[in-house]
């Protein structure tokens, strides 16, 4: 039990620095979260334009599609570009040797750290969108303290699955010499099969079969169902068996692939 809490205690503190260096270098997260609510506002004229003159597009009201937009900033935010490059940077400058010297588990350790950043990403985000709806009129809002509470249990899932997307991904640069090319591919992917572009019940029919069948819906697309109510208690609780086994599939598989991947750690050319 000591042991257990004394590990526990590491990763806490980890998290805790990886805290620290988002609020000490907030000037650049501020810029970045900034950005995307530029994007955020450039989506939603875009999707207003499309719904003009429409009362539902693809099954979604102009009301549902604005709280869906939302809803896709907050889960998005949550894990931003700064936890990933975090981890694939410390393989690119081979600062990854020195971990295998720690007696610390690296995933974990990127997990405890991503889980610090995080705290502030998605307090800053949070407040950004309470903004946004406070000027915006006709988002709908659940009734029922259970949604909330589902939906605050499928976006911690949410941001394990992403973690595992995003740590499989950085994995990769053990096999190149950036990270630039595997980071936006894998953005890409990830905002296309999770919901993140337009909901995945815009895509034909075989499409969006193959996304929920793929890790990428439970980022975005589970936790938008389950706070727009469009799945009820039960099928919500399933829609979370669903996130928590891709996260537990992606956390082992991340396992296996670094087992592999560190056997490409060169020193000094060696």
């Amino acid at each position: 039990m000591m042991m257990t809490s004394a590990r526990l205690n590491k990763y806490r503190s980890i998290a805790n620095r990886s805290l620290q260096n988002v609020m000490a270098y907030r000037n650049s997260y501020i810029i970045n979260l900034l950005a995307n609510s530029i994007n955020l506002v450039a989506i939603f004229f875009l999707w207003q334009g499309i719904y003009g003159g429409r009362e539902a597009v693809g099954g979604y009201s102009w009301d549902q599609m604005k709280t869906y937009l939302l809803v896709t900033f907050l889960a998005n935010s949550v894990l931003s570009w700064y936890s990933e490059t975090a981890i694939s940077g410390k393989i690119l400058d081979g600062s990854v040797a020195m971990d295998l010297l720690k007696p610390i588990d690296f995933q974990t350790a990127r997990f405890a750290e991503t889980l610090g950043a995080s705290l502030l990403e998605g307090a800053m985000s949070t407040v950004l969108l309470i903004v946004f709806a406070t000027f915006l009129t006709g988002v709908t809002f659940p009734h029922s303290p259970i949604v909330y509470l589902l939906f605050a249990v499928s976006l911690l899932c949410a941001v394990v699955v992403k973690f595992g997307v995003v740590y499989l991904a950085a994995l990769l640069c053990f096999w190149s010499t950036g990270s630039l090319g595997i980071v936006w591919t894998r953005i890409a992917l990830t905002n296309l099969l999770s919901g993140a572009l337009v909901p995945l019940a815009f895509f034909p029919n075989w499409l969006e079969k193959l996304a929920l069948l793929l890790p990428f819906q439970a980022i975005i697309h589970t936790p938008t169902m389950i706070f727009l109510q469009q799945a009820d208690t039960w099928e919500s609780l399933r829609l979370i068996g669903l996130q928590l086994f891709w996260g537990a599939g992606l956390w082992m598989a991340g396992k296996a692939m670094w087992n592999w991947a560190v056997r490409q750690v060169t020193i000094h050319g060696g």
